[in-house]
């Protein structure tokens, strides 16, 4: 295995250059200890660069690649199957977080198998020897890797990505009580909500499980949240999941308003669902949240080194991006108790939740 890069941005630079058509490289066709399954629709460019890095791992008897399509119009499902993967096609109405992944897992024949979005690009030849380096302990159940910020990221979603449990260089071994399933949930129960939400922390953007622990715990059939609701029920379980820093790559996206309430609103609808976690309970918590955040984003624009026009277009943007944040933190958590007593509320979820 090949030592990460220290420096991610040559990393960077060189996944953001065009690629042409991509190499086979050490994706096989036969069966392999490792498989990598993907989710694609419409992945253009980047997930070409994408298949280059794949093909680029430097990987002892290569790996499987299996590309659930959801009906893309674009080259993504030419693309992947070009490049040497198993590709099945499903309508775009089917996809689901967990259920999608499930039927590419399936697939696959590997006793490890990565996940990966379709934009999640591994920073070094290593990225697939350093996510299955995890599972070399025998315990480790499930693994996810570090994230980096695409250099062109927002400053306020860098912020955030900086805050994320995947942005963390030390390496993490969560469990309750490994191998004792009463032992895990009366320990569950024992902690505050922080707390349990945190050592149930896991990113399908770019993880692996263990495929013989996924037969007992395949992902749930959610819209959202599947890998941390997939979490929650191995460390229940009694199982072990790891955070592999060596394993490195580059994701984020765009920031746009409505697209960050949306994420933000069905995360914390997971959170009190999953671990009773309620980060803004009152509509006077909402307003004193964003007075904090205001704040918050203004200090953290004053020390970076932004042009004058960007850092006026930036403090500008902050300030509904920060009732947003709070707003949707506040309207996802109470969204269970609101659509059982409101054909309203039952409608605006539905929306909100829709695309995401």
């Amino acid at each position: 295995m090949k030592n990460p890069s220290p420096d991610p941005s040559a990393a960077r630079s060189a996944a953001s250059e065009t690629v042409a058509a991509p190499s086979t490289g050490a994706i096989r066709s036969g069966p392999c200890r490792l498989s990598v399954v993907i989710p694609t629709w419409n992945g253009g460019e980047r997930f070409l660069q994408l298949l280059q890095c794949l093909a680029a791992q430097d990987l002892e008897g290569g790996f499987e690649l299996v590309v659930i399509d959801s009906g893309s119009s674009d080259e993504t499902a030419r693309a992947a199957d070009q490049a040497g993967a198993r590709v099945e096609t499903i309508p775009q109405s089917e996809f689901n977080h967990g259920a999608t992944r499930n039927r590419g897992i399936e697939l696959a024949q590997g006793e490890i198998v990565a996940l990966l979005t379709q934009d999640a690009l591994p920073m070094d030849e290593g990225y697939l020897a350093a996510i299955a380096g995890a599972f070399e302990d025998p315990s480790v159940d499930g693994a996810y890797a570090r994230q980096f910020p695409r250099a062109d990221c927002d400053p306020l979603l860098a912020e955030r990505l900086r805050q994320w449990s995947a942005s963390r260089s030390e390496p993490v071994l969560s469990s309750f009580v490994a191998g004792d399933a009463e032992a895990s949930k009366a320990r569950f129960e024992a902690l505050p909500p922080l707390e349990r939400y945190l050592a149930c922390a896991f990113d399908n953007v770019a993880s692996a499980v263990r495929r013989s622990t996924w037969e007992q715990h395949p992902f749930p059939a959610r819209s959202f949240g599947e890998d941390v609701a997939w979490a929650r029920e191995l460390l229940l379980a009694g199982g072990t999941s790891a955070f592999e820093p060596a394993a490195r790559v580059e994701h984020s996206h765009r920031i746009e308003l409505m697209r960050e309430f949306k994420r933000i609103y069905c995360d914390h609808r997971n959170l009190i669902e999953l671990f009773g976690l309620r980060n803004v309970p009152t509509w006077k918590d909402v307003w004193r949240g964003w007075a904090y955040q205001r704040n918050f984003y203004r200090e953290l624009l004053a020390g970076l080194n932004l042009p004058r026009s960007q850092h006026l277009y930036w403090l500008a943007y902050s300030k509904p991006h920060a009732l947003l944040e709070t707003a949707a933190q506040f309207l996802g958590a109470r969204s269970h108790w609101k659509t059982d007593e409101s054909a309203f509320w039952t409608w605006a979820d539905s929306a909100i939740r829709r695309g995401v």
